[in-house]
């Protein structure tokens, strides 16, 4: 980047000239006003004193009390500009003060700002300090001088043409409180700074170009500074700060951005370093975006702490530090020369972009966030071509489409080092599987041979899984109200159920899970003519809630009606039962990726099934009664297809299951005074699925689910007539075997009949 024409035009030592030019130009641009000089003197003028230029020597001091005044020039004095005064321009040299509070400064001089300050200092509060043709505030250090020029800015408007503020040498400027500095200038920039100081407090600075500009006078080794805290930068057309250079010249700056301060360039950069300067930018509790790009020959140092934030390119940058929970987040292929992480993020910008980030070296322990199409082989990549050393998490995005070919995806490159890589969470969710990484001399790839069970296609799985448990679940309520029936045989009644089951499918299944059901039944029954049977109809609702840990849960919601018929010889004790029921499942899942994002899906099916029980009940002494029975169902559930979310596609064939249940029911009817019936009883049987091939494909992955096997069922319960026409019912469960187990299952409810 060329230096700005001005400042080819206008070099700085050519506008620092001793006091006494300065008058002399003041003068011969000002024949027309008067002049009164003050030497030695005090002076205090009010609104209605004529406009006069002013010049004050040897201690001297000047007050302006709402008064109107051409040039004010205070030679080694004091100068007071209170409320509601005007000034046309003001220049304190020799170590002179300034304040101004309340009142205007505007300036049309062609050469100095509206305020100058020559190794002076001034305090400016509540006023506005404006020059149409060049500089707000200027603050310099004079030729031999040890010190420079120091405002103090509060609550006041700063504005030039060329630069809202200028400074050069140890001058400095400090701007607080809501103080706005602003170059009104197409070309102009808020601050400029030689080698000088500027801090801002609750502050913005503005630039037509630029927001602030750095140089450094040919031959000067004084470093530049700029300290924001809680305050804005922004440069409207161009960068929001720029440092340029001399090349074959040292130049130093340092930059502190503080908290919640920004920084905002035009084209997009938040600082430009140039023509061989060196830079570093601290940035403390503060987010920032735009890029830093760093000319060849250039350097840049940039500290990321305290919770702060970095989103852009990085174009050959000397070296980042990211630590205390901060981040840098890449917009493009970037350089750095060292990256140290104390506990920093860097992540690899948007999901659907890959970017190349080149390093000469790191150090520490970090995060990288990186995202990788596997379907098309393309990735995120971290190339360090020095030595890499500390322990690292690679965050993978994770994703539903499959891999072309795993191990042929590169991830990092070292040149060399200690360096440990690890996936966040060991694994990476990728289609159908999760995979781990491994290391192949100084790279790090998925590792194809090391892979488990995606949690999506867990969650597919337990879905099409899911539905046979639901069915038999629902059943059950209906099978237990026996006791109930034989209170009052051949008689017409409605009834109702609450229940409730928990099921754990084994992690040796593959797709282990917790499900919680709960829901109710109603249902109606009347007796056929003058048999034995009983006929009846029924309709409910449950909801299972599936738990697969790794913050992948599934719900299944079922609708059903079904129909029943009962067969009850009270001589015998015999008796026959038998249900059909038609349900209507809505499935959903939600799936937590390794990534730490969530996806999910769902589908509707329909499901349907048979159960038929007989058996005897025998009656002995006292009551008691033993019941045999044998039970088989059958249940099948409408396949289906959809997709989740993050893409993966799931294909589940008919889920069938075929059931046998062999057991009895021990028991005692207990007269009451009251006249009710007591009924308490005991269960035991051996339960054993047949079905084990109910196929399910992810992304064309062919999976098994088989939960066949046996398993021993033990329950108890009570049924209670409380009159003829009211009986009350309650059962408990447990099971247990080598691929299911339900922990509980408990159900209540009531039938009246007449």
């Amino acid at each position: 980047m060329s230096l700005p024409t001005r400042f080819e035009l206008k070099p700085l030592s050519k506008m620092m000239h001793v006091p006494a030019i300065s008058v002399l130009l003041l003068a011969a641009m000002h024949t027309s006003v008067q002049a009164d000089q003050l030497i030695g003197e005090s002076r205090t003028i009010g609104p209605h004193e004529m406009k006069n230029d002013w010049q004050l020597d040897h201690k001297s001091e000047l007050t302006v009390n709402g008064a109107r005044a051409g040039n004010i020039l205070a030679n080694d004095s004091k100068l007071n500009v209170n409320t509601g005064s005007r000034i046309e321009d003001i220049r304190a040299t020799q170590g002179s003060t300034v304040n101004v509070d309340g009142a205007t400064v505007e300036s049309n001089h062609s050469i100095w700002g509206a305020v100058r300050l020559d190794d002076s200092a001034a305090i400016i509060r509540n006023s506005a300090i404006i020059s149409h043709t060049t500089f707000g505030l200027q603050a310099y250090q004079s030729f031999n001088s040890d010190k420079g020029g120091i405002a103090q800015v509060f609550n006041s408007i700063i504005r030039g043409e060329k630069s809202g503020a200028i400074a050069t040498g140890n001058a400095e400027l400090h701007f607080n409180q809501n103080t706005v500095v602003e170059g009104t200038g197409a070309d102009s920039d808020g601050v400029w700074l030689d080698g000088a100081t500027a801090t801002a407090s609750q502050s913005s600075i503005i630039g037509g170009k630029n927001g602030v500009l750095f140089t450094n006078e040919a031959g000067s080794s004084d470093a530049g500074k700029l300290v924001l805290d809680n305050s804005s930068v922004e440069g409207r057309n161009g960068s929001a700060i720029v440092v340029e250079g001399h090349p074959g010249e040292e130049m130093e700056v340092e930059i502190d951005v503080r908290n919640g301060s920004t920084l905002t360039g035009g084209n997009g950069v938040l600082l430009e370093v140039n023509g061989g300067a060196q830079a570093s930018m601290n940035v403390d509790s503060s987010r920032l975006k735009g890029d830093v790009i760093v000319e060849d020959g250039s350097t840049a140092h940039l500290n990321l702490e305290n919770s702060s934030g970095l989103k852009g390119q990085l174009q050959n940058v000397t070296s980042l530090n990211v630590g205390n929970g901060s981040y840098w987040e890449l917009t493009a292929d970037s350089q750095v020369g060292a990256l140290n992480l104390v506990d920093g993020t860097v992540i690899f910008g948007h999901t659907d972009a890959f970017y190349q980030l080149d390093l000469d070296s790191l150090d520490g322990n970090g995060t990288f966030v990186m995202g990788t199409d596997f379907a098309n082989g393309i990735t995120d990549f971290l190339n360090i071509s020095g030595e890499a050393n500390g322990s690292h998490s690679l965050l993978l995005a994770a994703s539903g489409t499959e891999p072309v070919s795993p191990e042929a995806i590169r991830i990092v490159h070292t040149g060399g080092g200690d360096a440990q890589f690890s996936l966040a969470g060991d694994v990476v969710d990728v289609g159908a599987y999760s995979y781990g990484l491994k290391k192949d001399g100084t790279d790090w790839f998925l590792d194809p041979n090391n892979r488990v069970i995606s949690p999506a296609t867990r969650s597919v799985m337990a879905l099409f899984n899911t539905a046979p448990t639901v069915w038999y679940g629902e059943a059950t309520s209906l099978r237990t109200r026996m006791g109930e029936l034989r209170f009052e045989p051949g008689q017409a009644g409605v009834w109702m159920r609450g229940y409730g089951n928990k099921y754990k499918v084994a992690e040796s299944t593959g797709v282990g899970y917790n499900q919680n059901q709960q829901g109710f039944t109603l249902g109606a029954d009347t007796p056929l003519a003058d048999s034995q049977w009983l006929v009846g109809v029924m309709a409910g609702h449950s909801t299972s809630g599936l738990n697969l840990k790794r913050g992948t849960s599934g719900t299944v919601k079922s609708y059903y009606v079904g129909a029943y018929a009962t067969w009850l010889d009270d001589e015998s004790g015999l008796y026959f039962d038998a249900v059909a029921k038609l349900n209507r499942f809505h499935n959903e899942s939600k799936v937590g990726l390794s990534d730490g994002t969530k996806s999910k899906g769902k589908y509707a099916n329909t499901g349907g099934g048979l159960s038929a029980e007989f058996g005897r009940n025998i009656k002995l002494d006292d009551g008691y009664f033993v019941e045999p029975y044998a039970q088989l169902s059958t249940v099948v559930i409408q396949g289906a297809n959809y997709n989740m979310k993050n893409g993966l596609h799931a294909d589940g064939e008919r889920t069938r299951s075929i059931m046998a249940k062999a057991g009895a029911t021990v028991g005692r009817d207990i007269q009451l005074d009251s006249g009710s019936v007591l009924q308490p009883y005991l269960r035991a049987a051996m339960v054993h699925e047949f079905a084990n091939n109910n196929k399910v494909a992810v992304n064309n992955h062919e999976f098994n689910n088989d939960l066949s096997g046996s398993r021993a069922e033990f329950g108890a319960g009570v049924a209670v007539k409380l009159s003829q026409n009211l009986q009350l019912h309650a059962d408990l469960e447990h099971s247990s075997g080598g691929r299911v187990e339900q922990p509980w299952g408990a159900n209540v409810g009531v039938r009246y009949s007449w």
